[in-house]
């Protein structure tokens, strides 16, 4: 396309106001990527995808509609404008939805700080290939490995654009770069499979291929001889590979969307603890490189460091505007959106303050106990916190691992296994979510 992606949105914005909307926003994406999937040595699949979209939410009154296009000639976005407007008309009231007085918007309107665009030349499909061939080779040498399921390799490059009748205009590019690899040990019905994989924004931050794929070869063949454990309370001690879903739940919970609906089980705990006393969980939303940066969020609004949790204690709530006002607080400037969906509450960067320990400590402290490095599936009440998953991992046995097993059941209660959690000192720094190992000393498994 040769028009901006701000004169796109800046155009919408005005056919939307003409077709009779009181206020309109609007968000236009562009990109492209390549991906290639190779097997046996072999090329398996090259995909390569491009193009450019846009969506519109118009409001009139207090109704709201949301509408998308890939069409973007002149004749389409105005039948797109006016399909959204009758769309509103017949859609119910609601109270809380507006867009953001201009005084509050965001004066950040790039990402250019953050460098989430990669200024390096975007590799070429045979480059993509080799480093998959690369990994796969490296999982095929792991001495036991009998197959690789996969290997593959990706590269992206996309831009946002937002706008709105109130004034905001702000985008920013975003790349990301992956290579991944996933092995298979053992034969028959003793295979185990296992994997590793990195994604980077950045080309020269990817781990090697030869070292992603060695590291699932290891995974898998670590994986062989897996048992059901015996049946009883013991210390499970949560892999960093998976650490960061027992952080999920609780950032799940005091998303403004759950408190509003009152379903969340801390939705009595602000100003409460949650954690152990020394932990905070801080949102980090202008870190260089990562993720989940980002300079302004999907209404415009300022993205701020907050301590989501701070010395143990809930400090508040993750609002969008909408939210915000049904709640009557302030918003925390972390509403996300897509094409045809209306903004909602969203995390950025998430860090759990880390411990002393090692893992290795952990271990050694857990006497015996489960490691869990893959869970499966999952039963969460989210007004309760009752927690229920399936898992497999490591036996541990005076404090050193002794077996791999699986199909295990791993239980409890978020809001207590949450108040006494131990961190080791692992997190992998470049993560969107920073979270160590995390251990639980009492938990309820299910084996044999």
């Amino acid at each position: 396309m040769t028009e901006s992606l701000a004169d796109l949105t800046a155009r919408l914005i005005d056919i939307a106001r003409k077709a009779g909307a009181d206020q309109a926003d609007a968000l236009a994406r562009d990109g492209a990527s390549t991906s290639i999937g190779v097997r046996d040595g072999k090329l398996e699949e090259a995909e390569r995808s491009e193009g450019a979209e846009v969506g519109l939410r118009v409001i009139l009154g207090k109704r709201q509609a949301c509408v998308s296009s890939s069409d973007l000639r002149d004749a389409a976005l105005a039948e797109m404008a006016d399909r959204a407007v009758a769309m509103a008309r017949e859609a119910p009231d609601d109270p809380y939805i507006g867009l953001a007085d201009p005084e509050a918007l965001s004066d950040l309107r790039d990402a250019d700080a953050l460098e989430l665009c990669d200024p390096a030349e975007a590799p070429t499909p045979d480059a993509l290939m080799q480093d998959a061939l690369t990994a796969e080779a490296a999982a095929r040498a792991v001495d036991g490995v009998t197959q690789v399921q996969s290997a593959g390799a990706s590269y992206g490059s996309s831009r946002i654009w937002l706008a709105a009748s109130n004034g905001f205009s702000g985008g920013y590019t975003r790349t990301h770069r992956q290579t991944y690899c996933t092995a298979i040990a053992g034969t028959g019905t003793r295979m185990e499979r296992d994997s590793d994989g990195d994604t980077r924004l950045h080309q020269s931050d990817l781990r090697t291929p030869e070292e992603i794929g060695q590291s699932a070869g290891e995974r898998a063949i670590a994986r062989l001889g897996a048992v059901q454990p015996k049946t009883g309370r013991y210390p499970v001690l949560f892999d960093e590979r998976i650490s960061s879903s027992l952080i999920g739940h609780l950032l799940g919970a005091v998303n403004g969307a759950a408190i509003a609906r009152g379903a969340s089980f801390l939705r009595d705990h602000l100003g409460k603890p949650v954690l152990p006393e020394a932990l905070c969980v801080i949102e980090t939303p202008h870190r260089k490189r990562a993720m989940g940066s980002r300079p302004f969020d999907a209404e415009g609004l300022p993205t701020t460091r907050r301590a989501i949790i701070d010395q143990g204690r809930l400090t508040g709530w993750t609002l969008d505007l909408a939210t915000a006002r049904k709640l009557g607080m302030t918003p925390t400037g972390n509403a996300a959106r897509g094409l045809t969906s209306p903004p909602s509450p969203a995390h950025w960067n998430i860090a759990l303050t880390e411990g002393e320990a090692s893992r290795e400590d952990l271990i050694a402290q857990m006497g015996t106990g489960v490691l869990v490095t893959s869970l499966i599936g999952s039963t969460i009440n989210p007004n309760t916190g009752d927690y229920s998953r399936g898992a497999s991992g490591f036996w541990v046995e005076n404090g050193q691992i002794s077996h791999p097993i699986a199909e295990a059941t791993i239980a409890g209660n978020l809001i207590e296994m949450l108040a006494r959690i131990i961190p080791a000192n692992d997190a992998r720094p470049y993560l969107s979510q920073v979270v160590p190992s995390i251990l639980i000393e009492d938990m309820s498994v299910a084996g044999q």
